[in-house]
Protein backbone atom coordinates (compact mmCIF):
# COMPACT_ATOMS: atom_id res chain seq x y z
CA UNK A 1 0.00 0.00 0.00
CA UNK A 2 1.37 3.40 -0.95
CA UNK A 3 1.92 6.17 1.57
CA UNK A 4 -0.23 9.28 1.89
CA UNK A 5 2.42 11.41 0.17
CA UNK A 6 2.59 9.20 -2.94
CA UNK A 7 1.93 11.15 -6.15
CA UNK A 8 1.95 8.44 -8.85
CA UNK A 9 0.31 5.05 -8.50
CA UNK A 10 1.88 2.71 -11.06
CA UNK A 11 1.08 -0.85 -12.09
CA UNK A 12 3.42 -3.29 -13.80
CA UNK A 13 2.96 -4.55 -17.36
CA UNK A 14 1.80 -7.88 -15.96
CA UNK A 15 -1.17 -6.02 -14.44
CA UNK A 16 -2.55 -4.79 -17.76
CA UNK A 17 -6.05 -6.29 -17.95
CA UNK A 18 -6.25 -9.54 -19.92
CA UNK A 19 -9.90 -9.01 -20.90
CA UNK A 20 -12.21 -6.09 -21.68
CA UNK A 21 -15.24 -5.67 -19.40
CA UNK A 22 -18.73 -5.57 -20.93
CA UNK A 23 -21.26 -3.38 -19.09
CA UNK A 24 -24.31 -4.85 -20.87
CA UNK A 25 -24.99 -7.53 -18.20
CA UNK A 26 -25.32 -4.75 -15.60
CA UNK A 27 -28.09 -2.87 -17.43
CA UNK A 28 -31.64 -3.06 -16.14
CA UNK A 29 -32.88 -3.80 -19.66
CA UNK A 30 -31.14 -5.14 -22.79
CA UNK A 31 -29.86 -2.40 -25.12
CA UNK A 32 -32.20 -1.37 -27.90
CA UNK A 33 -31.10 -2.93 -31.20
CA UNK A 34 -29.54 -0.91 -33.99
CA UNK A 35 -31.99 -0.50 -36.88
CA UNK A 36 -31.33 -0.80 -40.60
CA UNK A 37 -31.42 2.75 -42.09
CA UNK A 38 -33.58 1.63 -45.00
CA UNK A 39 -36.07 -0.82 -43.49
CA UNK A 40 -36.18 0.39 -39.89
CA UNK A 41 -35.90 -3.25 -38.79
CA UNK A 42 -33.27 -4.57 -36.36
CA UNK A 43 -29.93 -4.76 -38.13
CA UNK A 44 -28.17 -8.13 -38.29
CA UNK A 45 -24.54 -9.13 -38.85
CA UNK A 46 -24.94 -9.05 -42.64
CA UNK A 47 -26.01 -5.39 -42.44
CA UNK A 48 -22.80 -4.46 -40.62
CA UNK A 49 -20.51 -6.68 -42.72
CA UNK A 50 -19.73 -4.01 -45.37
CA UNK A 51 -18.40 -1.77 -42.60
CA UNK A 52 -16.74 -3.92 -39.95
CA UNK A 53 -14.82 -7.20 -39.63
CA UNK A 54 -16.92 -10.03 -38.19
CA UNK A 55 -15.01 -10.13 -34.88
CA UNK A 56 -15.95 -6.50 -34.26
CA UNK A 57 -19.58 -7.18 -35.18
CA UNK A 58 -19.67 -10.03 -32.66
CA UNK A 59 -18.26 -7.76 -29.97
CA UNK A 60 -20.88 -5.13 -30.79
CA UNK A 61 -23.71 -7.46 -29.76
CA UNK A 62 -22.06 -9.71 -27.18
CA UNK A 63 -23.64 -10.20 -23.77
CA UNK A 64 -20.60 -11.97 -22.33
CA UNK A 65 -19.15 -10.32 -19.23
CA UNK A 66 -15.55 -10.41 -20.47
CA UNK A 67 -13.92 -10.45 -23.91
CA UNK A 68 -10.33 -11.66 -24.00
CA UNK A 69 -7.74 -9.16 -25.26
CA UNK A 70 -5.66 -10.79 -28.03
CA UNK A 71 -1.98 -11.16 -27.11
CA UNK A 72 -0.75 -9.05 -30.09
CA UNK A 73 -3.01 -6.19 -28.96
CA UNK A 74 -1.91 -6.51 -25.35
CA UNK A 75 1.73 -6.53 -26.46
CA UNK A 76 1.25 -3.17 -28.17
CA UNK A 77 -0.62 -1.86 -25.11
CA UNK A 78 2.67 -2.35 -23.23
CA UNK A 79 4.12 0.61 -25.15
CA UNK A 80 2.11 2.90 -22.85
CA UNK A 81 -0.03 0.83 -20.51
CA UNK A 82 -0.63 0.70 -17.64
CA UNK A 83 -1.20 4.45 -17.47
CA UNK A 84 -0.57 6.34 -14.22
CA UNK A 85 -3.06 7.39 -11.59
CA UNK A 86 -2.05 10.66 -9.95
CA UNK A 87 -2.93 12.19 -6.61
CA UNK A 88 -3.44 15.84 -7.57
CA UNK A 89 -1.81 17.17 -4.41
CA UNK A 90 -0.59 20.37 -6.04
CA UNK A 91 -4.04 21.10 -7.45
CA UNK A 92 -5.54 20.44 -4.02
CA UNK A 93 -3.15 23.02 -2.55
CA UNK A 94 -3.97 25.56 -5.27
CA UNK A 95 -7.66 25.16 -4.45
CA UNK A 96 -7.00 25.43 -0.69
CA UNK A 97 -8.69 22.11 -0.03
CA UNK A 98 -8.78 20.51 3.41
CA UNK A 99 -7.16 17.10 3.96
CA UNK A 100 -10.49 15.28 3.68
CA UNK A 101 -11.13 16.50 0.09
CA UNK A 102 -8.88 14.59 -2.28
CA UNK A 103 -8.50 14.66 -6.06
CA UNK A 104 -7.07 11.86 -8.19
CA UNK A 105 -6.83 11.70 -11.96
CA UNK A 106 -6.26 8.86 -14.38
CA UNK A 107 -4.02 10.13 -17.18
CA UNK A 108 -4.33 8.81 -20.73
CA UNK A 109 -2.03 11.31 -22.47
CA UNK A 110 1.22 9.39 -22.04
CA UNK A 111 1.29 7.57 -25.39
CA UNK A 112 2.61 8.66 -28.77
CA UNK A 113 -0.83 9.72 -30.02
CA UNK A 114 -1.53 11.61 -26.81
CA UNK A 115 -4.97 10.32 -25.83
CA UNK A 116 -7.07 7.33 -24.77
CA UNK A 117 -7.98 6.51 -28.38
CA UNK A 118 -5.19 3.97 -29.10
CA UNK A 119 -6.89 1.54 -26.70
CA UNK A 120 -9.50 0.80 -29.36
CA UNK A 121 -7.53 1.88 -32.45
CA UNK A 122 -4.97 -0.90 -31.98
CA UNK A 123 -7.69 -3.47 -31.33
CA UNK A 124 -9.73 -2.47 -34.38
CA UNK A 125 -6.70 -2.38 -36.67
CA UNK A 126 -5.65 -5.85 -35.49
CA UNK A 127 -9.10 -7.38 -36.11
CA UNK A 128 -9.17 -5.80 -39.58
CA UNK A 129 -5.72 -7.19 -40.32
CA UNK A 130 -6.86 -10.68 -39.30
CA UNK A 131 -9.59 -10.51 -41.97
CA UNK A 132 -7.20 -9.32 -44.67
CA UNK A 133 -8.45 -5.74 -44.85
CA UNK A 134 -6.06 -3.54 -46.84
CA UNK A 135 -7.60 -0.11 -46.27
CA UNK A 136 -9.68 1.64 -43.60
CA UNK A 137 -11.64 4.90 -43.63
CA UNK A 138 -12.62 6.94 -40.61
CA UNK A 139 -13.58 10.41 -39.41
CA UNK A 140 -12.00 12.55 -36.73
CA UNK A 141 -12.91 15.73 -34.89
CA UNK A 142 -10.03 17.17 -32.88
CA UNK A 143 -7.72 14.61 -34.46
CA UNK A 144 -7.02 12.41 -31.45
CA UNK A 145 -8.90 9.51 -33.00
CA UNK A 146 -7.48 10.01 -36.49
CA UNK A 147 -3.90 10.16 -35.21
CA UNK A 148 -4.43 7.12 -32.98
CA UNK A 149 -5.84 5.02 -35.82
CA UNK A 150 -3.05 6.24 -38.11
CA UNK A 151 -0.50 4.97 -35.61
CA UNK A 152 -2.34 1.65 -35.26
CA UNK A 153 -2.62 1.19 -39.03
CA UNK A 154 1.12 1.84 -39.32
CA UNK A 155 1.73 -0.99 -36.85
CA UNK A 156 -0.28 -3.40 -39.03
CA UNK A 157 0.55 -2.01 -42.52
CA UNK A 158 -3.00 -0.90 -43.38
CA UNK A 159 -3.79 2.14 -45.54
CA UNK A 160 -5.94 4.78 -43.87
CA UNK A 161 -7.98 7.73 -45.11
CA UNK A 162 -9.21 10.21 -42.51
CA UNK A 163 -12.03 12.70 -43.04
CA UNK A 164 -11.26 15.46 -40.51
CA UNK A 165 -13.95 17.95 -39.51
CA UNK A 166 -13.13 21.14 -41.39
CA UNK A 167 -12.96 23.48 -38.38
CA UNK A 168 -10.56 21.14 -36.57
CA UNK A 169 -8.55 20.56 -39.77
CA UNK A 170 -7.93 24.32 -39.79
CA UNK A 171 -7.50 24.77 -36.02
CA UNK A 172 -5.22 21.78 -35.41
CA UNK A 173 -2.69 21.39 -38.26
CA UNK A 174 -0.23 19.40 -36.17
CA UNK A 175 -2.78 16.65 -35.53
CA UNK A 176 -3.07 16.39 -39.29
CA UNK A 177 0.74 16.26 -39.53
CA UNK A 178 0.78 13.39 -37.02
CA UNK A 179 -1.61 11.38 -39.18
CA UNK A 180 0.44 12.03 -42.30
CA UNK A 181 3.68 11.15 -40.50
CA UNK A 182 2.19 7.76 -39.65
CA UNK A 183 1.18 7.31 -43.30
CA UNK A 184 -2.50 8.26 -43.36
CA UNK A 185 -4.20 10.51 -45.89
CA UNK A 186 -6.14 13.32 -44.19
CA UNK A 187 -8.69 15.57 -45.94
CA UNK A 188 -11.03 18.28 -44.55
CA UNK A 189 -14.68 17.32 -44.29
CA UNK A 190 -16.92 18.07 -46.04
CA UNK A 191 -14.64 17.27 -48.97
CA UNK A 192 -15.03 16.93 -52.72
CA UNK A 193 -14.04 13.25 -52.52
CA UNK A 194 -17.51 11.83 -51.85
CA UNK A 195 -21.04 12.50 -53.05
CA UNK A 196 -22.10 13.25 -49.47
CA UNK A 197 -19.29 15.76 -49.02
CA UNK A 198 -20.09 17.55 -52.26
CA UNK A 199 -23.74 17.75 -51.27
CA UNK A 200 -22.92 19.20 -47.84
CA UNK A 201 -20.71 21.85 -49.44
CA UNK A 202 -23.40 22.78 -51.95
CA UNK A 203 -25.98 23.12 -49.18
CA UNK A 204 -23.74 25.27 -46.96
CA UNK A 205 -20.51 26.41 -48.65
CA UNK A 206 -19.12 27.99 -45.45
CA UNK A 207 -19.94 25.11 -43.11
CA UNK A 208 -17.49 24.33 -40.30
CA UNK A 209 -18.27 20.65 -40.78
CA UNK A 210 -19.33 18.19 -38.11
CA UNK A 211 -18.54 14.67 -36.99
CA UNK A 212 -21.86 13.59 -38.48
CA UNK A 213 -20.81 14.89 -41.91
CA UNK A 214 -17.37 13.29 -41.65
CA UNK A 215 -18.92 9.94 -40.69
CA UNK A 216 -21.16 10.09 -43.76
CA UNK A 217 -18.11 10.59 -45.97
CA UNK A 218 -16.07 7.83 -44.37
CA UNK A 219 -18.97 5.36 -44.53
CA UNK A 220 -19.68 6.16 -48.18
CA UNK A 221 -16.00 5.68 -49.03
CA UNK A 222 -15.84 2.34 -47.21
CA UNK A 223 -18.92 0.75 -48.74
CA UNK A 224 -17.85 1.76 -52.25
CA UNK A 225 -14.69 -0.40 -52.18
CA UNK A 226 -14.27 -4.12 -51.53
CA UNK A 227 -10.81 -3.71 -49.99
CA UNK A 228 -11.97 -1.16 -47.40
CA UNK A 229 -13.67 -1.24 -44.01
CA UNK A 230 -14.79 1.59 -41.76
CA UNK A 231 -13.57 2.24 -38.22
CA UNK A 232 -15.29 4.34 -35.56
CA UNK A 233 -13.52 5.84 -32.54
CA UNK A 234 -16.48 6.25 -30.20
CA UNK A 235 -20.23 5.68 -29.68
CA UNK A 236 -20.53 1.97 -30.60
CA UNK A 237 -20.56 -0.81 -28.01
CA UNK A 238 -17.29 -2.43 -29.11
CA UNK A 239 -15.45 0.88 -28.73
CA UNK A 240 -16.78 1.30 -25.18
CA UNK A 241 -15.65 -2.26 -24.51
CA UNK A 242 -12.07 -1.72 -25.65
CA UNK A 243 -11.65 1.35 -23.46
CA UNK A 244 -12.47 -0.44 -20.21
CA UNK A 245 -8.79 -1.17 -19.65
CA UNK A 246 -8.73 2.39 -18.22
CA UNK A 247 -11.19 1.80 -15.42
CA UNK A 248 -9.96 -1.70 -14.62
CA UNK A 249 -6.49 -0.29 -14.03
CA UNK A 250 -7.92 2.64 -12.05
CA UNK A 251 -9.70 0.31 -9.62
CA UNK A 252 -6.42 -1.44 -8.85
CA UNK A 253 -4.67 1.91 -8.44
CA UNK A 254 -7.31 3.39 -6.16
CA UNK A 255 -6.88 0.32 -3.98
CA UNK A 256 -3.13 1.00 -3.93
CA UNK A 257 -3.96 4.50 -2.70
CA UNK A 258 -6.25 3.05 -0.02
CA UNK A 259 -9.06 5.14 -1.48
CA UNK A 260 -12.39 4.79 -3.24
CA UNK A 261 -13.94 7.62 -5.27
CA UNK A 262 -17.12 9.23 -4.03
CA UNK A 263 -17.53 10.77 -7.47
CA UNK A 264 -15.96 10.04 -10.88
CA UNK A 265 -15.97 12.80 -13.49
CA UNK A 266 -15.37 12.33 -17.22
CA UNK A 267 -15.99 14.38 -20.36
CA UNK A 268 -18.45 13.09 -22.94
CA UNK A 269 -18.63 13.62 -26.68
CA UNK A 270 -19.39 10.22 -28.16
CA UNK A 271 -18.58 8.69 -24.78
CA UNK A 272 -15.64 6.30 -25.17
CA UNK A 273 -13.19 7.86 -22.70
CA UNK A 274 -15.98 8.34 -20.16
CA UNK A 275 -17.09 4.74 -20.62
CA UNK A 276 -13.56 3.41 -20.39
CA UNK A 277 -12.98 4.97 -16.99
CA UNK A 278 -16.44 4.59 -15.49
CA UNK A 279 -17.89 1.30 -16.76
CA UNK A 280 -15.72 -0.90 -14.50
CA UNK A 281 -16.73 1.28 -11.53
CA UNK A 282 -20.38 1.10 -12.61
CA UNK A 283 -19.99 -2.69 -12.55
CA UNK A 284 -18.82 -2.35 -8.95
CA UNK A 285 -21.73 0.01 -8.26
CA UNK A 286 -24.14 -2.60 -9.61
CA UNK A 287 -22.69 -4.99 -7.02
CA UNK A 288 -23.47 -2.51 -4.25
CA UNK A 289 -20.30 -0.40 -4.02
CA UNK A 290 -21.48 3.20 -3.94
CA UNK A 291 -20.06 5.82 -6.33
CA UNK A 292 -21.49 8.86 -8.13
CA UNK A 293 -20.73 9.03 -11.86
CA UNK A 294 -20.83 12.45 -13.56
CA UNK A 295 -20.68 12.97 -17.34
CA UNK A 296 -19.60 16.44 -18.47
CA UNK A 297 -20.28 17.95 -21.88
CA UNK A 298 -20.00 21.40 -23.50
CA UNK A 299 -22.94 23.78 -23.29
CA UNK A 300 -22.46 24.31 -27.05
CA UNK A 301 -23.24 20.64 -27.74
CA UNK A 302 -25.38 19.45 -24.79
CA UNK A 303 -26.41 16.02 -26.01
CA UNK A 304 -27.09 14.44 -22.62
CA UNK A 305 -28.43 17.50 -20.82
CA UNK A 306 -30.67 19.00 -23.52
CA UNK A 307 -31.04 16.30 -26.14
CA UNK A 308 -33.74 13.65 -26.44
CA UNK A 309 -33.48 9.87 -26.04
CA UNK A 310 -34.58 8.49 -29.40
CA UNK A 311 -33.49 6.57 -32.48
CA UNK A 312 -31.30 8.66 -34.75
CA UNK A 313 -28.68 8.28 -37.44
CA UNK A 314 -25.08 8.34 -36.37
CA UNK A 315 -24.21 10.52 -39.36
CA UNK A 316 -25.66 13.57 -41.07
CA UNK A 317 -26.60 11.97 -44.40
CA UNK A 318 -28.56 9.10 -42.83
CA UNK A 319 -26.32 6.29 -44.09
CA UNK A 320 -25.54 4.58 -40.79
CA UNK A 321 -27.78 2.26 -38.79
CA UNK A 322 -30.19 3.99 -36.45
CA UNK A 323 -29.07 3.99 -32.82
CA UNK A 324 -31.18 4.69 -29.74
CA UNK A 325 -29.25 7.39 -27.94
CA UNK A 326 -29.40 10.85 -26.49
CA UNK A 327 -29.24 13.10 -29.53
CA UNK A 328 -29.56 16.70 -30.66
CA UNK A 329 -30.60 15.46 -34.10
CA UNK A 330 -28.32 14.29 -36.89
CA UNK A 331 -28.72 17.60 -38.74
CA UNK A 332 -27.43 19.60 -35.76
CA UNK A 333 -24.09 21.35 -36.46
CA UNK A 334 -22.38 22.54 -33.25
CA UNK A 335 -20.50 25.81 -32.94
CA UNK A 336 -16.77 25.70 -33.62
CA UNK A 337 -15.55 25.15 -30.06
CA UNK A 338 -11.97 23.97 -29.60
CA UNK A 339 -13.04 20.73 -27.91
CA UNK A 340 -13.53 19.12 -31.31
CA UNK A 341 -13.90 15.65 -29.82
CA UNK A 342 -17.04 16.79 -27.99
CA UNK A 343 -18.78 18.22 -31.09
CA UNK A 344 -21.01 15.21 -31.78
CA UNK A 345 -24.78 15.31 -32.04
CA UNK A 346 -25.29 11.98 -30.27
CA UNK A 347 -23.96 10.06 -27.31
CA UNK A 348 -23.14 6.38 -27.06
CA UNK A 349 -26.24 4.19 -26.68
CA UNK A 350 -24.76 2.50 -23.59
CA UNK A 351 -23.93 5.84 -21.94
CA UNK A 352 -27.38 7.13 -22.89
CA UNK A 353 -29.11 4.10 -21.40
CA UNK A 354 -27.12 4.37 -18.17
CA UNK A 355 -28.26 7.98 -17.86
CA UNK A 356 -31.87 6.93 -18.47
CA UNK A 357 -31.57 4.21 -15.85
CA UNK A 358 -30.21 6.65 -13.27
CA UNK A 359 -26.80 4.99 -13.00
CA UNK A 360 -25.01 8.18 -14.09
CA UNK A 361 -25.67 11.93 -14.05
CA UNK A 362 -24.84 14.65 -16.59
CA UNK A 363 -23.92 18.33 -16.56
CA UNK A 364 -22.61 20.88 -19.06
CA UNK A 365 -19.94 23.59 -18.78
CA UNK A 366 -18.97 26.49 -21.00
CA UNK A 367 -15.84 26.73 -23.13
CA UNK A 368 -14.43 29.61 -21.08
CA UNK A 369 -15.02 27.85 -17.75
CA UNK A 370 -13.33 24.73 -19.12
CA UNK A 371 -10.25 26.68 -20.22
CA UNK A 372 -10.10 28.51 -16.89
CA UNK A 373 -9.93 25.12 -15.14
CA UNK A 374 -7.35 23.89 -17.65
CA UNK A 375 -5.04 26.80 -16.80
CA UNK A 376 -5.40 26.12 -13.06
CA UNK A 377 -4.63 22.44 -13.68
CA UNK A 378 -1.64 23.17 -15.90
CA UNK A 379 -0.10 25.65 -13.47
CA UNK A 380 -0.43 23.26 -10.53
CA UNK A 381 -0.02 19.76 -12.01
CA UNK A 382 2.17 20.70 -14.99
CA UNK A 383 0.10 18.78 -17.54
CA UNK A 384 -1.58 20.89 -20.22
CA UNK A 385 -4.88 19.04 -20.73
CA UNK A 386 -6.75 18.64 -23.99
CA UNK A 387 -9.75 20.98 -24.31
CA UNK A 388 -12.01 17.92 -24.07
CA UNK A 389 -10.54 16.79 -20.74
CA UNK A 390 -10.74 20.35 -19.45
CA UNK A 391 -14.51 19.98 -19.21
CA UNK A 392 -14.08 17.10 -16.76
CA UNK A 393 -11.43 19.02 -14.83
CA UNK A 394 -13.83 21.97 -14.51
CA UNK A 395 -16.58 19.80 -13.06
CA UNK A 396 -14.11 17.97 -10.81
CA UNK A 397 -12.82 21.25 -9.40
CA UNK A 398 -16.40 22.39 -8.83
CA UNK A 399 -17.10 19.18 -6.91
CA UNK A 400 -14.03 19.76 -4.73
CA UNK A 401 -14.85 23.41 -4.00
CA UNK A 402 -18.44 22.53 -3.11
CA UNK A 403 -17.22 19.85 -0.68
CA UNK A 404 -14.72 22.29 0.85
CA UNK A 405 -17.34 24.97 1.37
CA UNK A 406 -19.85 22.50 2.81
CA UNK A 407 -17.31 20.90 5.13
CA UNK A 408 -17.85 17.50 3.49
CA UNK A 409 -15.36 14.69 3.04
CA UNK A 410 -14.99 13.72 -0.63
CA UNK A 411 -12.67 11.76 -2.90
CA UNK A 412 -12.87 12.75 -6.56
CA UNK A 413 -11.50 10.85 -9.57
CA UNK A 414 -11.17 12.75 -12.85
CA UNK A 415 -10.55 11.23 -16.26
CA UNK A 416 -7.87 13.20 -18.13
CA UNK A 417 -8.17 11.65 -21.56
CA UNK A 418 -5.34 13.38 -23.38
CA UNK A 419 -2.76 16.14 -23.46
CA UNK A 420 -3.22 19.54 -25.07
CA UNK A 421 0.24 20.09 -26.49
CA UNK A 422 -1.17 20.21 -30.02
CA UNK A 423 -3.98 22.54 -28.92
CA UNK A 424 -1.81 25.52 -28.07
CA UNK A 425 -3.52 27.79 -30.59
CA UNK A 426 -6.65 27.46 -28.45
CA UNK A 427 -4.69 28.25 -25.29
CA UNK A 428 -3.12 31.27 -26.98
CA UNK A 429 -6.57 32.55 -27.92
CA UNK A 430 -7.86 32.00 -24.37
CA UNK A 431 -4.90 33.79 -22.79
CA UNK A 432 -5.33 36.67 -25.26
CA UNK A 433 -9.01 36.99 -24.33
CA UNK A 434 -10.14 35.99 -27.81
CA UNK A 435 -12.13 32.86 -26.99
CA UNK A 436 -15.88 33.22 -26.62
CA UNK A 437 -18.75 31.17 -25.30
CA UNK A 438 -21.53 30.18 -27.64
CA UNK A 439 -25.20 30.66 -26.92
CA UNK A 440 -27.33 27.75 -28.09
CA UNK A 441 -30.94 28.80 -28.58
CA UNK A 442 -33.51 26.15 -27.76
CA UNK A 443 -35.09 26.64 -31.18
CA UNK A 444 -31.90 25.34 -32.84
CA UNK A 445 -32.18 22.13 -30.85
CA UNK A 446 -35.92 21.86 -31.43
CA UNK A 447 -35.43 22.32 -35.18
CA UNK A 448 -32.90 19.47 -35.41
CA UNK A 449 -34.87 17.16 -33.13
CA UNK A 450 -37.99 17.74 -35.25
CA UNK A 451 -36.11 16.10 -38.12
CA UNK A 452 -35.51 12.84 -36.28
CA UNK A 453 -36.51 9.79 -38.31
CA UNK A 454 -39.89 8.25 -37.60
CA UNK A 455 -39.40 4.85 -35.97
CA UNK A 456 -42.22 2.47 -35.04
CA UNK A 457 -42.29 1.28 -31.42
Amino acid sequence: MAGSDTVKFMLGEDQIPTAWLNIVPDLNEPPAPALHPGTGQPAGPDDFAPLFPMAIIQQEVTTERYVEIPDPVRDIYKLWRPTPLYRAARLEKALDLPENVRIFYKYEGNNAAGSHKPNTAVAQAWYNKQEGVKRITTETGAGQWGSSLAMACAFFDIDLKVYMVKVSYEQKPYRRALMETWGAQCVPSPSMDTAAGRRFREQEPDTTGSLGMAISEAVEDAVSREDTKYSLGSVLNHVMLHQTVIGQEAIQQMEMADAWPDVIVGCVGGGSNFAGLTFPFIHEKAKGRDVQILAVEPTACPTLTRGTFAYDFGDTAGMTPLLKMHTLGHSFVPSGIHAGGLRYHGSAPLVSQLLNEGMIEATAVTQLDAFEAAITFARSEGIIPAPESSHAIRAGIDQALAARDAGDEKTILIGVSGHGQLDMAAYQRYLAGELVDYDLPQEDIDRAIAELPAVAD
